[in-house]
């Protein structure tokens, strides 16, 4: 190896180191906070950023994407964890196996979606959509660590708990009475065997079903609302200044460098004030020793009845990993002035998830910020986003007994910092001067991502704006398609044509794809046919695509015109409008062969011989 050589691989290899140790610091505090957030615990955040970070940058197509738990992913996530939580009896343990076999799923289709080359289809989505999904998600999460800040858990409020109570009682009757009678018809002994067990209820199991029931009602934004004007009644002083206090030094410290990350000075800096304070805080709990287990019990307590309604959600949760991480690829690209494999990403990233998951970490994807950090501090290759998931992995080997001393008011706020920051100010500063129907979909998606339900925001959002351009294209083409006599065609002048076509010609000028969109406007046109015509020239040479709809409605418009006896000639049809006219045999049985031209020229010689 020659020293150029040699001088390069050492160069490379040092970026790659800088870049993969900063990102990996950056991502420490953030994977903690999205575990949090999750609902699975802070440990579940750093087994995802180990696990995705290391194996999607092992398989994946972008040589400086760090990858980990993301903004978006956790709040779907956290959909999906209080769900099946529920679905438990509140019980997390129970839980985890349903939980985990939903993340693994996600992974895998998200594999699935590589190897069927789905990648290239991420870059359609309207900029609108992706724009009021990430303002969306910046809200939830903003709002649903209002009552964190607070230092707030509905949980553990008793006046919740009492108001549940008559409503935890009526459950466990429920279940009871129903328990192991779904195929049969109650009888009297089955209420007498209810009435026994719930004399058996202990206040706990009472008290552990309420705690449920408020769990779910405190659920997302909506329930983070509810429950705000107790949240500042009951405000904990120390939990309340101790996330402020992160707030001021994330923001603070980024005015004197930006070489450290101020959201882990922010971490170290709280966390300390907490231990040597001797302060009164809840911390993040307990963080498992050693390398995470692997989880069997996601196989051998599977049941298809508790995953099968979550199917379609890690189908959504794949889809929004793909698009978080070519979003991510793109931005790369842009910095390094290289080109990302798409569908390899995919798979890389359906791996990273699928292992995670296997090891009891939450989903992630390709995190902007901490490639933006791998990239400016060096990172070149794959390499630096493995170094990175080895930090993380040194970190939970080594200092898992520090980490557990950390307080959950530095993760609210962090994620509150985070909130702010991912949400599209660039877009919502647009909504004035933006298109009316770009700013309706922008507006739906984000009001729907807040409000309801994430997934179905952008498939909505999605529809709308296919729905919106279809119509655009229709007016357009509409607007573009007209008949023009034959006296004005080429803009010659009447007294330099031959009189005898005069009156006999017409000619359709269709421009833009002749579509479902816009076939009854295509069909209009001809009610403006003179009787007195003789031919029909219907000029496609600007109709890039016809599909099932514009060819079906071509048909009916050439049928109407040959009962009239009015015969028609095509000019400037393409490899794709030909096959569609000649899949349902309009040519050669409706028009024939001879009556198809290349060029209008040749076309108007042939009305020339054969009507003068």
């Amino acid at each position: 190896m020659s020293k150029a050589n040699k001088t390069g691989f050492f160069a490379h290899l040092k970026g790659d180191l800088f870049g993969g140790l900063t990102a990996g610091i950056v991502a420490l505090p953030l994977a903690l906070a999205f575990g949090d957030q999750s609902g699975l615990g802070a440990a579940a955040g750093l087994f995802g950023a180990i696990f995705i970070g290391f194996f999607a940058s092992l398989f994946g197509g972008t040589n400086t994407q760090i990858s980990g738990p993301t903004a978006p992913m956790t709040a779907v996530s956290m959909l999906i964890v209080g769900g099946i939580v529920a679905s438990n009896n509140g019980n997390i343990e129970e839980a985890l196996p349903a939980i985990l076999l939903v993340f693994l799923m996600a992974g895998l289709f998200q594999v699935f979606f590589g190897v069927i080359r789905i990648g290239g289809l991420i870059k359609y989505i309207p900029y609108p959509v992706v724009s009021g999904f990430m303002s969306g998600i910046g809200i939830i999460i903003l709002v649903t660590q209002l009552l964190a800040l607070f230092g707030y858990n509905p949980k553990n409020d008793m006046s919740n708990i009492d108001h549940f109570m008559p409503q935890a009682e009526e459950v466990l009757l429920t279940k009871t009475l129903t328990q192991g009678n779904s195929d049969r018809i109650l009888t009297a002994a089955d209420y007498e065997r209810t009435v026994e067990s719930a004399a058996a209820f202990t206040q706990e199991d009472k008290i552990k079903e309420a705690k449920t029931l408020v769990g779910a009602d405190s659920k997302g934004v909506l329930g983070a609302l509810k429950y705000l004007p107790k949240a500042i009644q009951n405000i904990q002083w120390i939990e309340f200044i101790l996330a402020l206090l992160t707030i001021i030094i994330i923001y603070g410290f980024k005015r004197i460098t930006k070489v450290i990350p101020s959201s882990l000075v922010a971490l170290v800096v709280v966390t300390l004030v907490v231990v040597f304070g001797n302060l009164n805080a809840l911390n993040i709990g307990e963080i498992p020793r050693g390398f995470p287990s692997f989880r069997t019990d996601i196989f051998t307590k599977f049941s298809l009845g508790t995953v099968t309604p979550y199917v379609f959600t890690a189908l959504s949760l794949a889809l929004l990993g793909a698009i978080d991480s070519l979003l991510t690829s793109i931005v790369a690209d842009n910095m390094t002035k290289t080109k990302h494999k798409s569908n390899r990403e995919l798979i890389g990233q359906g791996i990273g998830n699928s292992i995670a998951s296997l090891f009891g970490g939450i989903p992630g994807a390709g995190a902007t910020i901490r490639t933006v950090v791998n990239i400016d501090s060096g990172g070149k290759t794959k390499l630096s986003g493995m170094i990175a998931s080895i930090l993380l992995l040194i970190v939970l080997l080594a200092l898992g007994p520090y980490a557990e001393q950390i307080p959950k008011a530095v993760l609210a706020g962090i994620l509150i910092t985070v909130g702010i920051g991912v949400m599209d100010y660039k877009g919502l500063k647009a909504l004035r001067s933006m298109p009316r129907t770009d700013a309706i979909v922008l507006l739906t998606v984000l009001l729907l991502t807040v409000f309801w339900d994430l997934i179905y925001a952008v498939g909505i959002g999605m529809v709308i704006s296919c729905l919106m351009f279809m119509k655009k294209m229709a007016q357009t083409s509409a607007k573009d398609s007209k008949i023009v006599p034959y006296s004005a065609l080429e803009n010659r002048k009447d007294e330099e044509l031959n009189p005898s076509l005069k009156g006999k010609v017409v000619i359709k000028k269709i421009e833009g794809p002749l579509f479902f969109g816009n076939v009854q406007e295509i069909k209009s046109l001809y009610n403006t046919i003179p009787k007195t015509v003789q031919f029909v020239v219907i000029d496609l040479s600007k109709v890039p695509h016809m599909d099932k709809s514009g060819l079906i409605s071509l048909e009916d418009i050439v049928l109407d015109l040959e009962l009239n006896s009015i015969h028609i000639l095509f000019i400037g049809l393409n490899e794709q409008t030909r096959y569609m006219l000649e899949s349902i045999e309009i040519i050669p049985k409706l028009v024939t062969e001879d009556n198809v031209f290349d060029h209008f020229k040749d076309c108007e010689d042939w009305l020339l011989k054969n009507l003068s």
